[in-house]
């Protein structure tokens, strides 16, 4: 039997489902975050042409939290997520990153090349999101937070809300950032979804580092001048 993998997977199923979510579906989605220790917050939501929050040219629109508290907001409680589902049905919903897990974000080209090298290579996957048309989401195992400061491993990778823009390409979600989560509308049409469910098993994110630089470099090869000269 032909060998499908999970990224040409996905894509079937999001040409099958995008045509929304219903109000159940989306909060068993959101629970099931929860369940697998992902700490969760609301956030604004696409509204007409920008943002639900009240600033006039939000830069982010339907991709930030609500609550400038939102670090001390994130909870596993599944109790609470309800009360916010009930409260805000609307409403988007990010991860805070370095507590239980980590996110290493790239743009889609290199995403779907890396998840074939993955499967090649007999190597963890783990949970991992479509954010939009543009960016690939992987959920790994934290580096954690230390007591002793001197023992963070500092990265130039690291991401925060604020420096978006200066990472085009890998950008390595830790503590102090977030993402959106599953089933959370973008801002550039349709939701945020699951290529693979957050029940997976974390994986080690050095490993998974490697190929995702890979993955990132063999994308911008393909999009040099020279290569498309060659048509290659």
């Amino acid at each position: 039997m032909e060998r499908r993998s999970k990224v040409s997977e996905w894509f079937r199923r999001r040409r099958r489902t995008d045509g929304g979510e219903d109000a159940a579906h989306r909060d068993q989605l959101l629970l099931d975050a929860v369940a697998a220790a992902f700490p969760v917050a609301p956030a604004a939501h696409p509204f007409e042409y920008g943002c639900s929050c009240d600033r006039i040219g939000c830069p982010s629109p339907g991709m930030h939290p609500v609550s400038f508290a939102w670090q001390t907001q994130a909870t596993t409680d599944p109790e609470q997520v309800r009360r916010w589902l009930r409260a805000q049905p609307q409403a988007n919903f990010v991860t805070a990153t370095g507590r239980s897990h980590d996110v290493l974000d790239v743009p889609m080209g290199a995403g779907a090349i890396a998840l074939r090298m993955l499967e090649e290579r007999g190597l963890p996957v783990g949970p991992v999101a479509a954010c939009g048309p543009d960016r690939c989401l992987f959920f790994t195992a934290t580096r954690g937070t230390p007591a002793d400061e001197d023992e963070w491993w500092p990265c130039e990778l690291d991401c925060h809300p604020e420096t978006l823009e200066d990472h085009p390409g890998l950008r390595w979600h830790c503590r102090g950032s977030y993402v959106l989560l599953p089933p959370s509308r973008h801002p550039a049409g349709g939701r945020v979804t699951w290529i693979s469910g957050p029940q997976e098993p974390l994986p080690d994110p050095l490993p998974l580092l490697e190929v995702l630089a890979d993955a990132c470099a063999a994308v911008a090869a393909a999009d040099s001048p020279s290569e498309r000269l060659l048509g290659r």
